[in-house]
């Protein structure tokens, strides 16, 4: 089998800026950047914990597909899920009341059932758990808060950022945009191995704190499962480690009703029914690359507080004088082989013993990476033209 590397990288980001005549307080002290490093989780109540932010997490992750369809329409679809989660979960962390609930049932929680505290107790894990050194696929995900010199920021909410998101903090002079702007063009660059050169194109004068989120992930495949349904295809081509590539081929014409049976329950249940099997994948060779406006797809999902000057973010600074002016996603996603399009098993350990199927993926399919330990969607899209140049 020719080895295939798929890349991911994702980045999420909030400009945050004052929308009131209330000037944030002088700190004299700058923010240093800071390393945050914790023993990674043993089993038990950490997993549990992580497990209980998954179901909700996989909701949003269809929730936000349905989203970017709309969106952009007949384009090609890939983001991050659980980067965008963690990145509006970190913002939650520093939100109050309407502000706070809108952000996480936008999420896909239900506040009914689940405190805040158990949330980010659950993002905390979950970021130690896919940082786990034993897996063998390259797999990183940082959180880094860029605040103007002049904010004083709460020293619990500063704690709490570094506990729970693995966060990174640092002071940045916003007086003068245009460097602040290639300092975190430059950040992210360097992050992100040099594929994501620019996230940040612009910037608010006003804006006060910028937060980045965005995640790393390389990895080799191998093996084969597949399944045959009525009018689609999946193959499932594990990482070598614990994460997991799933592509699903409609038949031709038949993406719109495979889109409307997207749930995190059938996605389970067609995981369950895989086989392995001796089969021929062709999988051609994609770069793309996306850019999401998350401010307009979150308040189709009932985030609007944040955004406006309703906005209660008093969990950052004491005063709620700040909101949300932008939020965006970018991604990027290569696949590519070593000289070829066609990979093929020859193992004989497979079922059943018969010829071959053929699989190409020749026209539009979906794409899930998932992480198989803790059952997080790493990242998902549609591609809609696979034959394209």
């Amino acid at each position: 089998i020719k080895a295939t590397l798929p890349l991911c990288l994702l980045a999420a980001m909030f400009h945050i800026t004052v929308h009131s005549l209330t000037q944030a307080p002088h700190h004299n002290e700058e923010t240093k950047a800071t390393d945050h490093q914790e023993q990674h989780p043993r089993e038990g109540d950490s997993f549990e914990s992580c497990q209980q932010i998954v179901p909700s997490n996989t909701d949003f992750a269809f929730q936000f597909y349905k989203q970017a369809a709309i969106q952009k329409p007949g384009k090609n679809i890939f983001f991050s899920p659980v980067s965008i989660s963690t990145a509006f979960a970190l913002l939650a962390l520093g939100s109050r009341a309407t502000s706070q609930a809108q952000v996480l049932e936008g999420l896909a929680f239900n506040l009914n059932n689940t405190q805040e505290e158990e949330i980010h107790k659950g993002f905390h894990h979950l970021l130690l758990f896919l940082d786990r050194p034993a897996s063998q696929v390259q797999l990183s995900m940082w959180n880094t808060l860029f605040m103007d010199k002049h904010l004083k920021p709460l020293k619990t909410f500063l704690k709490d950022v570094k506990k729970l998101y693995k966060g990174e903090v640092v002071s940045c002079n916003f007086q003068d945009s245009t460097e602040a702007k290639k300092e975190i063009n430059g950040h992210v660059k360097n992050k992100t191995h040099g594929n994501i050169i620019q996230i940040l194109k612009d910037l608010d004068p006003s804006t006060l704190l910028v937060i980045v989120n965005y995640i790393y992930f390389k990895g080799k495949l191998h093996r084969y499962y597949f399944q045959q349904y009525l009018s689609f295809k999946v193959v499932q081509i594990p990482y070598k480690g614990d994460v997991t590539a799933l592509f699903i081929l409609p038949d031709e014409g038949k993406m719109k009703q495979l889109e409307d049976a997207l749930t995190k329950d059938t996605v389970s249940k067609w995981k369950k029914s895989l086989a392995r099997w001796r089969i021929e994948a062709y999988i051609p060779k994609l770069s793309i690359s996306t850019t999401y406006d998350l401010k307009k797809m979150l308040m189709n999902l009932g985030v609007t507080d944040v955004f406006s000057d309703w906005a209660d973010l008093s969990g950052i600074i004491g005063k709620p004088d700040l909101k949300v002016s932008k939020a965006a996603h970018k991604a990027l996603l290569n696949i590519h082989e070593n000289g070829t399009e066609a990979a093929a098993v020859t193992d004989t350990d497979f079922l059943p013993h018969s010829v071959p199927p053929v699989i190409k993926f020749n026209h539009p399919f979906l794409l899930l990476i998932v992480d198989q330990y803790t059952q997080s969607t790493l990242c998902m899209g549609k591609i809609v033209n696979p034959t394209e140049k």
